[in-house]
């Protein structure tokens, strides 16, 4: 008996984890691939994307994996703009971006107080609502030396808001009879993450998806003067700026140097402008598989992190953003 016993060893407990993510991540895998190949909306990838997670789990590396896709995405459909339009649309919507982020700044701070809710969770909910979600979260959280309870709460929040806008908007610019150029750019104010607001915007066709990338990312330069107004003046007065502040600043404006790159080379090289339209398009197939990604980080870990406080804040941030936004476009 000894004898068996010792021949038929147990499966360890962490083999049996192992199996089940790697299971995990080949369904994740071959359910993309079945959105890319289907051409899938937005709003359907970021669906399965929840559902996926909310059921059977989903990879650790997800986050990660869509942050990155969506980048490489935004830069490949770079490729497809004209690098004139860039400069026409994004000073065309500075005024208006520099309006919104004011507003949202100052309500944001007015309402924390109301709520009582803490100081580095309501800035970070702030940042995330007026300039791009996320994004804006992960760069100012090194700024004021947030804490991890205050980083998850205002990523479960925005990142909530940020699902429902990719299904909300589209609707409320066919209720308001938007133009797409109007739609676009309010997509481009009032949505949180990038990838939201290009996947809203494709929804009115190339000409709205081209606009809203652009004046999106003229948006986001506002992360690092915002960053480093917060490591200068929203730290204890014993704290100095660490190097992790002023690199998630500045680590914005490389993704926007890149796009610009991207414009500029299909611009001056007429002669592959197939190669061109033919990246752009895989960047659109990116987006869609960012979005996929995106489900996939809101899981039911993420969706504990919800606080009924933030997400009033959150929320009336957001609703408070958009009709500025819609009244501006």
């Amino acid at each position: 008996m000894e004898l068996a016993a010792r021949s038929c060893p147990t499966t360890p407990p962490t083999a049996h984890a192992t199996l089940r993510a790697r299971l995990t991540l080949a369904l994740a895998l071959a359910v993309a691939a079945g959105l890319a190949v289907l051409n899938a909306p937005g709003f359907v990838a970021l669906a399965v994307g929840v559902l996926l997670a909310c059921s059977v789990g989903a990879p650790h590396s997800a986050s990660r994996v869509g942050s990155v896709l969506l980048k490489l995405s935004v830069v490949a459909l770079g490729f497809g703009v004209e690098f004139g339009r860039v400069f026409e649309v994004g000073a065309a919507g500075l005024g208006a971006a520099a309006l919104t982020l004011g507003a949202a700044l100052a309500l944001g701070v007015v309402l924390a107080r109301r709520l009582g809710i803490e100081r580095d969770t309501a800035l970070l909910v702030t940042v995330g609502t007026a300039i791009c979600g996320g994004a804006a979260i992960a760069a100012a959280a090194p700024a004021l030396r947030a804490r991890p309870a205050a980083i998850g709460a205002a990523l479960a929040v925005v990142f909530l808001l940020n699902a429902l806008a990719l299904v909300l908007f589209p609707l409320a610019g066919d209720a308001l009879h938007l133009s797409s150029t109007a739609f676009a750019h309010w997509c481009a104010l009032a949505i949180h993450d990038t990838s939201s607001v290009v996947g809203a915007a494709a929804t009115r066709g190339p000409e709205a998806l081209e606009i809203a990338t652009v004046a999106k990312l003229a948006r986001s330069l506002w992360i690092a003067p915002v960053c480093l107004g917060l490591a200068l003046f929203a730290q204890p007065r014993d704290a100095h700026p660490g190097r992790g502040a002023w690199s998630s600043a500045i680590g914005p404006l490389v993704f926007v140097a890149a796009f610009l790159a991207a414009a500029a080379l299909a611009s001056c090289t007429d002669g592959l402008q197939a190669l061109w339209e033919r990246t752009a398009s895989f960047g659109r197939t990116g987006l869609t598989l960012a979005l996929f990604a995106l489900g996939l980080s809101l899981d039911r870990t993420a969706l504990g992190q919800l606080n009924l406080r933030v997400a009033v804040l959150g929320a009336t941030l957001w609703l408070a953003l958009a009709a500025l936004a819609l009244a501006l476009v």
